[in-house]
Protein backbone atom coordinates (compact mmCIF):
# COMPACT_ATOMS: atom_id res chain seq x y z
CA UNK A 1 0.00 0.00 0.00
CA UNK A 2 1.28 3.48 -0.94
CA UNK A 3 0.48 6.80 0.71
CA UNK A 4 1.29 10.03 -1.10
CA UNK A 5 2.51 12.56 1.43
CA UNK A 6 3.16 15.74 -0.53
CA UNK A 7 3.76 17.16 -3.96
CA UNK A 8 6.08 19.99 -4.94
CA UNK A 9 7.30 21.47 -8.21
CA UNK A 10 7.68 18.49 -10.58
CA UNK A 11 8.47 16.24 -7.58
CA UNK A 12 6.33 13.81 -5.60
CA UNK A 13 7.14 12.41 -2.16
CA UNK A 14 5.29 9.36 -0.87
CA UNK A 15 5.47 6.40 1.50
CA UNK A 16 4.86 2.76 0.66
CA UNK A 17 4.94 -0.37 2.76
CA UNK A 18 5.94 -4.02 2.50
CA UNK A 19 4.03 -6.32 4.89
CA UNK A 20 5.70 -8.43 7.57
CA UNK A 21 4.80 -11.59 5.61
CA UNK A 22 6.38 -10.32 2.36
CA UNK A 23 9.45 -9.15 4.23
CA UNK A 24 9.82 -12.51 6.01
CA UNK A 25 9.72 -14.30 2.63
CA UNK A 26 12.44 -11.96 1.34
CA UNK A 27 14.62 -12.56 4.43
CA UNK A 28 14.28 -16.32 3.81
CA UNK A 29 15.44 -15.80 0.22
CA UNK A 30 18.34 -13.65 1.43
CA UNK A 31 19.37 -16.43 3.85
CA UNK A 32 19.39 -19.03 1.03
CA UNK A 33 21.39 -16.67 -1.17
CA UNK A 34 24.09 -16.00 1.47
CA UNK A 35 24.28 -19.12 3.63
CA UNK A 36 26.89 -20.72 1.39
CA UNK A 37 29.36 -17.91 2.14
CA UNK A 38 28.98 -18.01 5.96
CA UNK A 39 31.25 -19.89 8.37
CA UNK A 40 29.91 -20.71 11.84
CA UNK A 41 31.97 -22.80 14.26
CA UNK A 42 30.49 -26.26 14.69
CA UNK A 43 28.76 -26.27 11.30
CA UNK A 44 30.04 -27.13 7.86
CA UNK A 45 30.33 -24.08 5.55
CA UNK A 46 26.93 -23.31 4.10
CA UNK A 47 25.03 -25.55 6.51
CA UNK A 48 24.41 -23.23 9.46
CA UNK A 49 20.68 -22.76 10.26
CA UNK A 50 19.27 -19.28 9.83
CA UNK A 51 18.43 -18.94 13.55
CA UNK A 52 22.04 -19.68 14.51
CA UNK A 53 23.41 -17.16 11.99
CA UNK A 54 20.98 -14.48 13.23
CA UNK A 55 21.93 -15.19 16.87
CA UNK A 56 25.61 -14.98 15.97
CA UNK A 57 25.50 -11.86 13.71
CA UNK A 58 22.24 -10.23 14.76
CA UNK A 59 18.74 -10.69 13.35
CA UNK A 60 19.31 -7.81 10.88
CA UNK A 61 22.10 -9.70 9.08
CA UNK A 62 19.91 -10.46 6.05
CA UNK A 63 17.85 -7.25 6.08
CA UNK A 64 19.86 -5.36 3.44
CA UNK A 65 19.58 -8.14 0.87
CA UNK A 66 15.92 -8.68 1.77
CA UNK A 67 15.18 -4.99 1.20
CA UNK A 68 16.85 -5.18 -2.22
CA UNK A 69 14.68 -8.19 -3.04
CA UNK A 70 11.32 -6.58 -2.14
CA UNK A 71 12.03 -2.98 -3.19
CA UNK A 72 11.73 -3.09 -7.03
CA UNK A 73 8.28 -4.72 -7.12
CA UNK A 74 7.02 -2.72 -4.13
CA UNK A 75 8.10 0.56 -5.74
CA UNK A 76 6.54 -0.32 -9.13
CA UNK A 77 3.29 -1.29 -7.40
CA UNK A 78 3.29 1.93 -5.35
CA UNK A 79 3.68 4.30 -8.34
CA UNK A 80 1.03 2.34 -10.23
CA UNK A 81 -1.41 2.63 -7.29
CA UNK A 82 -0.80 6.36 -7.00
CA UNK A 83 -0.82 6.90 -10.79
CA UNK A 84 2.63 8.53 -10.55
CA UNK A 85 4.42 9.09 -13.89
CA UNK A 86 8.02 8.94 -12.74
CA UNK A 87 10.62 10.35 -15.15
CA UNK A 88 13.81 9.57 -13.25
CA UNK A 89 15.33 7.20 -10.75
CA UNK A 90 13.78 7.81 -7.29
CA UNK A 91 15.51 8.69 -4.02
CA UNK A 92 14.40 5.94 -1.61
CA UNK A 93 15.05 5.58 2.11
CA UNK A 94 13.98 2.98 4.67
CA UNK A 95 11.85 4.73 7.28
CA UNK A 96 10.99 1.73 9.46
CA UNK A 97 12.01 -1.90 9.37
CA UNK A 98 11.21 -4.86 11.62
CA UNK A 99 10.22 -8.50 11.43
CA UNK A 100 6.94 -7.70 13.19
CA UNK A 101 5.70 -4.79 11.01
CA UNK A 102 7.60 -5.17 7.74
CA UNK A 103 9.24 -2.23 5.94
CA UNK A 104 8.10 1.36 5.40
CA UNK A 105 9.87 3.21 2.58
CA UNK A 106 9.91 6.91 1.74
CA UNK A 107 10.43 7.92 -1.89
CA UNK A 108 10.95 11.15 -3.76
CA UNK A 109 10.85 11.18 -7.54
CA UNK A 110 10.62 13.64 -10.46
CA UNK A 111 7.35 13.38 -12.38
CA UNK A 112 5.97 14.63 -15.66
CA UNK A 113 5.10 18.31 -15.32
CA UNK A 114 1.54 19.58 -15.31
CA UNK A 115 0.94 22.32 -17.89
CA UNK A 116 -1.72 23.97 -20.02
CA UNK A 117 -1.50 23.69 -23.79
CA UNK A 118 -1.11 26.95 -25.65
CA UNK A 119 -2.59 27.37 -29.13
CA UNK A 120 -2.04 24.19 -31.11
CA UNK A 121 -4.87 24.32 -33.66
CA UNK A 122 -4.81 27.00 -36.29
CA UNK A 123 -1.25 28.21 -35.69
CA UNK A 124 -0.24 30.57 -38.49
CA UNK A 125 2.59 29.10 -40.55
CA UNK A 126 3.71 29.89 -44.10
CA UNK A 127 3.62 27.03 -46.59
CA UNK A 128 7.14 25.96 -47.59
CA UNK A 129 7.88 25.25 -51.26
CA UNK A 130 11.26 24.25 -52.66
CA UNK A 131 11.14 24.48 -56.46
CA UNK A 132 13.39 22.34 -58.62
CA UNK A 133 15.48 24.61 -60.87
CA UNK A 134 17.52 23.91 -63.98
CA UNK A 135 20.59 25.02 -62.02
CA UNK A 136 19.93 22.35 -59.35
CA UNK A 137 19.39 19.67 -62.01
CA UNK A 138 22.63 20.56 -63.79
CA UNK A 139 24.53 20.65 -60.48
CA UNK A 140 23.37 17.10 -59.68
CA UNK A 141 24.40 15.90 -63.14
CA UNK A 142 27.79 17.59 -62.67
CA UNK A 143 28.26 15.75 -59.34
CA UNK A 144 27.62 12.42 -61.08
CA UNK A 145 29.91 13.49 -63.93
CA UNK A 146 32.74 14.30 -61.49
CA UNK A 147 32.33 10.95 -59.72
CA UNK A 148 32.85 9.26 -63.08
CA UNK A 149 35.76 11.40 -64.22
CA UNK A 150 39.15 9.83 -64.91
CA UNK A 151 42.60 11.13 -64.04
CA UNK A 152 45.10 11.76 -66.84
CA UNK A 153 48.79 12.52 -66.41
CA UNK A 154 49.81 16.13 -67.05
CA UNK A 155 53.44 16.86 -67.95
CA UNK A 156 53.38 20.25 -69.68
CA UNK A 157 52.29 22.53 -66.83
CA UNK A 158 52.44 23.19 -63.10
CA UNK A 159 49.91 21.82 -60.60
CA UNK A 160 46.60 23.66 -60.33
CA UNK A 161 43.74 23.58 -57.86
CA UNK A 162 41.61 20.41 -58.30
CA UNK A 163 44.61 18.53 -59.75
CA UNK A 164 45.78 15.38 -58.00
CA UNK A 165 49.49 15.29 -57.20
CA UNK A 166 51.51 12.20 -56.35
CA UNK A 167 53.98 13.11 -53.60
CA UNK A 168 56.47 11.87 -51.02
CA UNK A 169 56.53 13.92 -47.84
CA UNK A 170 58.07 14.03 -44.38
CA UNK A 171 57.12 16.41 -41.56
CA UNK A 172 59.40 18.05 -38.98
CA UNK A 173 58.76 20.07 -35.80
CA UNK A 174 61.79 22.04 -34.54
CA UNK A 175 63.88 20.10 -37.06
CA UNK A 176 62.85 16.71 -35.67
CA UNK A 177 60.75 14.25 -37.71
CA UNK A 178 57.54 13.25 -35.94
CA UNK A 179 55.63 9.95 -35.95
CA UNK A 180 52.97 9.58 -38.66
CA UNK A 181 54.36 12.52 -40.66
CA UNK A 182 55.92 10.54 -43.51
CA UNK A 183 54.50 8.90 -46.66
CA UNK A 184 55.58 7.90 -50.17
CA UNK A 185 53.53 7.89 -53.37
CA UNK A 186 50.58 9.62 -51.69
CA UNK A 187 47.83 10.93 -53.99
CA UNK A 188 46.48 14.31 -52.85
CA UNK A 189 43.75 16.32 -54.55
CA UNK A 190 44.63 20.01 -54.22
CA UNK A 191 41.75 21.92 -52.67
CA UNK A 192 40.15 18.83 -51.12
CA UNK A 193 40.97 19.92 -47.54
CA UNK A 194 42.43 16.47 -46.87
CA UNK A 195 45.57 17.89 -45.27
CA UNK A 196 46.27 20.60 -42.66
CA UNK A 197 45.03 24.08 -43.73
CA UNK A 198 47.65 25.75 -45.96
CA UNK A 199 49.41 22.55 -47.01
CA UNK A 200 47.65 22.01 -50.33
CA UNK A 201 47.75 25.71 -51.32
CA UNK A 202 51.56 25.66 -51.21
CA UNK A 203 51.71 22.88 -53.81
CA UNK A 204 49.73 24.85 -56.38
CA UNK A 205 52.30 25.96 -58.99
CA UNK A 206 54.70 23.09 -58.32
CA UNK A 207 56.10 21.12 -61.26
CA UNK A 208 56.95 17.43 -61.62
CA UNK A 209 60.29 16.78 -59.92
CA UNK A 210 60.09 19.85 -57.67
CA UNK A 211 61.17 19.72 -54.04
CA UNK A 212 58.84 21.97 -52.04
CA UNK A 213 59.15 23.05 -48.42
CA UNK A 214 55.65 23.44 -47.02
CA UNK A 215 55.27 25.45 -43.80
CA UNK A 216 52.11 25.01 -41.74
CA UNK A 217 50.78 25.34 -38.20
CA UNK A 218 48.85 22.45 -36.70
CA UNK A 219 45.34 23.37 -35.44
CA UNK A 220 44.79 23.89 -31.70
CA UNK A 221 42.19 21.12 -31.88
CA UNK A 222 44.08 18.11 -33.22
CA UNK A 223 44.11 14.39 -32.46
CA UNK A 224 47.81 14.38 -31.52
CA UNK A 225 48.55 16.18 -28.24
CA UNK A 226 52.23 16.60 -29.21
CA UNK A 227 51.38 18.47 -32.43
CA UNK A 228 48.54 20.77 -31.30
CA UNK A 229 49.30 24.37 -32.30
CA UNK A 230 52.88 23.52 -33.36
CA UNK A 231 54.67 25.05 -36.37
CA UNK A 232 55.89 22.38 -38.80
CA UNK A 233 57.81 22.01 -42.05
CA UNK A 234 57.16 19.32 -44.62
CA UNK A 235 59.74 18.30 -47.20
CA UNK A 236 57.66 17.39 -50.28
CA UNK A 237 58.75 15.73 -53.54
CA UNK A 238 56.32 16.03 -56.48
CA UNK A 239 56.39 12.90 -58.67
CA UNK A 240 53.33 13.35 -60.86
CA UNK A 241 50.44 15.70 -61.65
CA UNK A 242 47.08 14.35 -62.73
CA UNK A 243 44.14 16.34 -64.06
CA UNK A 244 40.51 15.36 -63.96
CA UNK A 245 39.01 14.53 -67.37
CA UNK A 246 35.23 14.77 -67.36
CA UNK A 247 33.13 12.50 -69.61
CA UNK A 248 30.97 14.02 -72.34
CA UNK A 249 27.30 14.48 -71.43
CA UNK A 250 25.84 12.20 -74.08
CA UNK A 251 23.96 8.93 -74.48
CA UNK A 252 27.09 6.90 -73.74
CA UNK A 253 27.49 8.73 -70.43
CA UNK A 254 23.85 7.95 -69.55
CA UNK A 255 24.39 4.24 -70.32
CA UNK A 256 27.54 4.14 -68.17
CA UNK A 257 26.05 5.78 -65.06
CA UNK A 258 22.38 4.68 -65.17
CA UNK A 259 19.87 2.18 -66.51
CA UNK A 260 18.84 4.62 -69.28
CA UNK A 261 19.90 4.49 -72.93
CA UNK A 262 19.65 8.21 -73.65
CA UNK A 263 20.91 11.31 -71.88
CA UNK A 264 17.44 12.82 -72.21
CA UNK A 265 15.84 9.97 -70.23
CA UNK A 266 18.66 10.07 -67.67
CA UNK A 267 18.13 13.82 -67.12
CA UNK A 268 14.34 13.34 -66.87
CA UNK A 269 14.89 10.74 -64.11
CA UNK A 270 17.25 13.09 -62.23
CA UNK A 271 14.62 15.84 -62.51
CA UNK A 272 11.87 13.54 -61.22
CA UNK A 273 13.94 12.44 -58.21
CA UNK A 274 14.92 16.01 -57.32
CA UNK A 275 11.28 17.09 -57.49
CA UNK A 276 10.29 14.24 -55.16
CA UNK A 277 13.10 15.16 -52.75
CA UNK A 278 12.17 18.84 -52.79
CA UNK A 279 8.52 17.98 -52.16
CA UNK A 280 9.53 15.83 -49.19
CA UNK A 281 11.93 18.52 -47.95
CA UNK A 282 9.20 21.17 -48.23
CA UNK A 283 6.79 19.01 -46.22
CA UNK A 284 9.41 18.28 -43.54
CA UNK A 285 10.27 21.97 -43.15
CA UNK A 286 6.59 22.89 -43.00
CA UNK A 287 6.00 20.26 -40.30
CA UNK A 288 8.98 21.58 -38.33
CA UNK A 289 7.67 25.16 -38.56
CA UNK A 290 4.24 24.04 -37.33
CA UNK A 291 5.74 22.15 -34.39
CA UNK A 292 8.02 25.10 -33.55
CA UNK A 293 5.00 27.43 -33.51
CA UNK A 294 3.05 25.04 -31.26
CA UNK A 295 6.02 24.67 -28.91
CA UNK A 296 6.50 28.44 -28.72
CA UNK A 297 2.86 28.89 -27.69
CA UNK A 298 3.20 26.49 -24.73
CA UNK A 299 5.14 27.08 -21.52
CA UNK A 300 6.39 24.00 -19.66
CA UNK A 301 8.60 23.84 -16.59
CA UNK A 302 10.51 20.70 -17.56
CA UNK A 303 12.18 18.65 -14.81
CA UNK A 304 15.94 18.63 -15.28
CA UNK A 305 15.89 14.85 -14.87
CA UNK A 306 13.92 14.48 -18.12
CA UNK A 307 16.42 16.64 -20.02
CA UNK A 308 19.37 14.79 -18.50
CA UNK A 309 17.88 11.44 -19.53
CA UNK A 310 17.41 12.66 -23.10
CA UNK A 311 21.01 13.91 -23.20
CA UNK A 312 22.28 10.53 -21.98
CA UNK A 313 20.20 8.76 -24.64
CA UNK A 314 21.59 11.08 -27.34
CA UNK A 315 25.16 10.39 -26.21
CA UNK A 316 24.47 6.64 -26.26
CA UNK A 317 23.06 6.90 -29.82
CA UNK A 318 26.06 9.00 -30.87
CA UNK A 319 28.44 6.42 -29.40
CA UNK A 320 26.70 3.69 -31.42
CA UNK A 321 27.08 5.74 -34.62
CA UNK A 322 30.78 6.13 -33.88
CA UNK A 323 31.08 2.38 -33.31
CA UNK A 324 29.55 1.69 -36.74
CA UNK A 325 32.43 3.78 -38.15
CA UNK A 326 34.93 1.77 -36.12
CA UNK A 327 35.61 4.55 -33.62
CA UNK A 328 35.24 4.15 -29.87
CA UNK A 329 33.64 7.15 -28.09
CA UNK A 330 36.70 7.62 -25.85
CA UNK A 331 38.87 7.52 -28.97
CA UNK A 332 36.70 10.18 -30.61
CA UNK A 333 36.92 12.42 -27.55
CA UNK A 334 40.71 12.16 -27.49
CA UNK A 335 40.92 12.93 -31.20
CA UNK A 336 38.71 16.02 -30.92
CA UNK A 337 39.80 17.18 -27.47
CA UNK A 338 36.16 16.91 -26.36
CA UNK A 339 35.26 16.45 -22.68
CA UNK A 340 32.20 14.65 -21.29
CA UNK A 341 30.76 17.97 -20.08
CA UNK A 342 31.32 19.58 -23.50
CA UNK A 343 29.61 16.64 -25.21
CA UNK A 344 26.62 16.95 -22.86
CA UNK A 345 26.47 20.71 -23.47
CA UNK A 346 26.40 20.02 -27.21
CA UNK A 347 23.26 17.87 -26.92
CA UNK A 348 21.53 20.00 -24.24
CA UNK A 349 19.60 22.56 -26.39
CA UNK A 350 18.26 19.83 -28.67
CA UNK A 351 17.31 17.70 -25.65
CA UNK A 352 15.21 20.49 -24.13
CA UNK A 353 13.32 20.90 -27.41
CA UNK A 354 12.77 17.16 -27.84
CA UNK A 355 11.41 16.69 -24.32
CA UNK A 356 9.10 19.70 -24.62
CA UNK A 357 7.73 18.53 -27.98
CA UNK A 358 7.23 14.99 -26.66
CA UNK A 359 5.18 16.30 -23.72
CA UNK A 360 3.10 18.53 -26.00
CA UNK A 361 2.36 15.76 -28.51
CA UNK A 362 1.40 13.39 -25.71
CA UNK A 363 -1.06 15.93 -24.28
CA UNK A 364 -2.53 16.89 -27.68
CA UNK A 365 -3.15 13.19 -28.42
CA UNK A 366 -4.91 12.86 -25.07
CA UNK A 367 -7.03 16.01 -25.45
CA UNK A 368 -8.02 15.21 -29.05
CA UNK A 369 -8.57 11.47 -28.39
CA UNK A 370 -6.02 10.47 -31.03
CA UNK A 371 -5.44 6.74 -30.78
CA UNK A 372 -3.75 3.94 -32.67
CA UNK A 373 -5.70 0.74 -33.27
CA UNK A 374 -4.29 -2.79 -33.31
CA UNK A 375 -5.19 -2.90 -37.02
CA UNK A 376 -3.00 0.16 -37.67
CA UNK A 377 -0.10 -1.46 -35.80
CA UNK A 378 -0.51 -4.64 -37.87
CA UNK A 379 -0.60 -2.59 -41.09
CA UNK A 380 2.60 -0.82 -40.01
CA UNK A 381 4.28 -4.18 -39.36
CA UNK A 382 3.33 -5.32 -42.90
CA UNK A 383 4.57 -2.07 -44.43
CA UNK A 384 7.96 -2.38 -42.68
CA UNK A 385 8.25 -6.03 -43.79
CA UNK A 386 7.48 -5.18 -47.43
CA UNK A 387 9.76 -2.12 -47.50
CA UNK A 388 12.70 -4.04 -46.04
CA UNK A 389 11.90 -7.33 -47.84
CA UNK A 390 11.65 -9.19 -44.52
CA UNK A 391 9.36 -11.86 -43.16
CA UNK A 392 6.52 -10.42 -41.07
CA UNK A 393 7.34 -12.70 -38.11
CA UNK A 394 10.97 -11.53 -38.15
CA UNK A 395 9.89 -7.87 -38.03
CA UNK A 396 7.67 -8.66 -35.04
CA UNK A 397 10.62 -10.25 -33.25
CA UNK A 398 12.74 -7.11 -33.60
CA UNK A 399 10.09 -4.43 -33.11
CA UNK A 400 7.85 -4.32 -30.04
CA UNK A 401 4.18 -3.56 -30.69
CA UNK A 402 4.21 -0.90 -27.92
CA UNK A 403 7.11 0.96 -29.57
CA UNK A 404 5.46 0.80 -32.97
CA UNK A 405 2.19 2.03 -31.48
CA UNK A 406 3.97 4.93 -29.74
CA UNK A 407 5.73 5.97 -32.96
CA UNK A 408 2.49 5.77 -34.93
CA UNK A 409 0.71 7.89 -32.31
CA UNK A 410 3.38 10.60 -32.64
CA UNK A 411 3.03 10.46 -36.43
CA UNK A 412 -0.77 10.81 -36.27
CA UNK A 413 -0.58 13.65 -33.76
CA UNK A 414 1.94 15.57 -35.88
CA UNK A 415 -0.33 15.09 -38.90
CA UNK A 416 -3.26 16.42 -36.87
CA UNK A 417 -1.31 19.59 -35.98
CA UNK A 418 -0.12 20.07 -39.57
CA UNK A 419 -3.59 19.52 -41.04
CA UNK A 420 -5.01 22.09 -38.61
CA UNK A 421 -2.36 24.77 -39.22
CA UNK A 422 -3.43 28.08 -40.75
CA UNK A 423 -1.48 28.68 -43.98
CA UNK A 424 -3.54 31.69 -45.12
CA UNK A 425 -1.60 34.95 -45.54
Amino acid sequence: MATKEKAEKNMVSFEFKVSAEEFEAAVAKAYKKNVGKINIQGFRKGKAPRAIIERYYGKEVFYEDAVNIVLPDAYDKAIEEQNIEAVAQPEIDVKEISAETGVVFTAKVAVKPEFELGQYKGVKVKKVTHKTTEKEINAEIDRIRERNARLINVEDRAAQKDDTVVIDYEGFVDGVAFAGGKAEGHELKLGSGQFIPGFEDQLVGANIGDDVTVKVTFPEVYHSEELKGKDAEFKVKVHAIKAQELPELDDEFAKDVSEFDTFEDFKADITKKLKENNKKRSQQEFEKNVLDAVAEATEIDIPQAMIDTNVENSIRDFAMQMQYQGIDLNQYMKMTGMTVDALKAQFLPEAEGKVKMSLILEKVAKVENIEVSDEEVEAEYKNIAETNKMELDDVKKYLKAEDLKENKLVEKTVKFLVDNADTSK
